[in-house]
């Protein structure tokens, strides 16, 4: 897979804004079937960063009612990306 397949989408919310302020951590949602080590690898290609660490999480998707009919929300996989020190991602910055 490429970082393109890899990488879905940044996840911008109260608590990833707080981790990258604080923490240097980017959120990413990432494809289901792939592994630390290419998601290590999709972000160095990807932003031309040095990444430290890498924890992956499964968010299961919740259960909703829509009228009579019980749905789900799919379910994601999280990446939370620690960069080396001095180091950014500029897509987070404007946001």
């Amino acid at each position: 897979m490429n970082s393109s397949e890899i990488i879905i989408r940044p996840l911008i919310t109260e608590k990833s804004t707080l981790l990258q302020e604080s923490q240097r951590r980017y959120v990413f949602e990432v494809n289901r079937q792939s592994t630390k080590i290419e998601i290590k690898k999709a972000i160095e290609e990807a932003f031309d960063v040095n990444v430290i660490k890498v924890n992956t999480m499964n968010s299961k998707g919740k259960s909703k009612r829509y009228g009579p009919r019980p749905t789900a929300l799919k379910t994601i996989k999280k990446a939370i990306v620690q960069l080396a020190p001095g180091e950014t991602i500029t897509i987070f910055e404007g946001v």
